[in-house]
């Protein structure tokens, strides 16, 4: 478990990390909401993608993100939730980036996929619910 949950910075870098995880599950939370407000249009968008069960998959990639990056801005279950998000980018960006293109699905996507990806690796930063399942505290060392 503290594989999963221990940063691999503290002092300065720990912020810097927590600022990346904090926007992005922000990010994300934000574009899950059209997934349920906007279901209809969503659903023709992944259907036009090639996405199988498109109204299925819908739900499902709101619900991913809509927890996945909740779990992110308070920083629990950091790296499990950037692993899942990664595959939710790779994903969007091969459907919709492929189909659409555009500054989201090949702007925004890949950036969000880079975070995610550095998320995985360097985990939660400083201020996660994850520091204290590891035993840090909430406050990342200066060392």
């Amino acid at each position: 478990m503290a594989r999963l949950t221990k940063s691999r910075f503290h002092g300065p870098w720990a912020y810097a990390t927590t600022a990346v995880r904090v926007v992005a599950g922000a990010i994300f939370v934000s574009v899950s909401t059209g997934k349920f407000v906007d279901h209809m249009q969503e659903a023709m968008d992944f259907k036009s993608y090639g996405v199988p069960i498109p109204d299925t998959a819908v739900y499902v990639v709101g619900v991913l993100e809509l927890v996945c990056g909740l779990l992110l801005v308070i920083g629990l279950f950091t790296r499990v939730a950037a692993l899942l998000l990664a595959a939710n980018m790779v994903g969007a960006i091969s459907t919709a980036g492929v189909m659409e293109g555009g500054s989201f699905h090949l702007g925004v996507a890949p950036a969000l996929l880079v975070a995610m990806l550095f998320l995985l690796w360097a985990g939660p930063g400083a201020f996660a619910l994850d520091n204290k399942l590891a035993g840090v505290g909430g406050a990342p060392r200066t060392a």
